[in-house]
């Protein structure tokens, strides 16, 4: 219990500073700094229940074995079609090269060759807010390894009726640097990305054209019911809220 007592202590100092300077408390992640204990929390009380990946609906195991839909196919990254990966709806380079230590690097961002380094090792290794963005658990769903690799940082668009599904039965396209999801998920990445906009407003944003976008398909695919169940497990491990899909829950 350490540790959370720890958690506790140090949300109330953070709360008491944003009121003394006049500052809302922050409204994203303040619990999780490390990416690998979020992933874990998901996996042991967010996804019982709702095994499935986010764009192509494949069910998996408690030990994250996967089965993958019928006429699933992928051209690269054969072994990791076999697995479950945790990917970040909202790309993590999206967010992360608004930090210094992510486009720069760090005078402590040194290998132990001597060689500098920046990017995402760094801003993990030297930045809380980072650190926190990395390991917010709204924004990260299970994903078969493929489409995560192949999804990357590419950006979300709707795509022209000519080009074909890229993983076979799995209605998800991708083209150039541009991802048209199945639109089983459009609604979730509508709320995630809304979230995340507004949770971290000095470190992610929206084009307008972006925005448009996720306000058309927040109104066009309504949350369903386990995507309320995970918001209120994620409230009650991370410890704040997310304001669209409860909004969406509510109507």
């Amino acid at each position: 219990m350490k540790p959370l007592i720890s958690f506790f202590l140090v949300l109330t100092l953070l709360v008491d500073l944003s009121v003394a300077f006049g500052r809302e408390e922050p409204a994203g992640n303040l619990t999780f700094q490390s990416f690998n204990k979020a992933k874990k929390a998901l996996e042991q009380f967010v996804v019982p229940g709702h095994r499935v990946t986010l764009y192509c609906q494949a069910p998996f195991d408690e030990n994250k074995n996967i089965r993958l839909p019928s006429g699933f196919e992928t051209a690269v990254h054969q072994k990791r079609a076999s697995r479950v990966e945790w990917e970040h709806v909202v790309p993590a380079e999206n967010f992360g090269r608004f930090f210094t230590e992510w486009r720069e690097g760090s005078p402590r961002c040194i290998d132990n060759r001597g060689r500098a380094f920046k990017g995402r090792k760094c801003a993990e290794k030297e930045n809380v807010m980072f650190r926190f963005m990395q390991s917010d658990m709204y924004n990260l769903y299970p994903s078969i390894g493929a489409v995560n690799a192949e999804r990357g940082n590419k950006n979300f668009e709707i795509l022209p009726s000519s080009i074909p599904n890229t993983f076979g039965s799995c209605a998800m396209k991708i083209s150039g640097n541009k991802v048209e999801p199945p639109q089983g998920s459009r609604g979730v990445i509508a709320r995630t990305y809304k979230y995340m906009a507004y949770a971290y407003p000095d470190y992610f944003r929206m084009s307008p054209r972006q925005a448009r976008l996720m306000d058309a398909w927040d109104k066009s695919y309504p949350a369903q019911r386990w995507e309320c169940e995970r918001a209120k497990k994620i409230q009650a491990l991370q410890g704040n809220e997310n304001p669209f899909v409860s909004k969406a829950c509510n109507q």
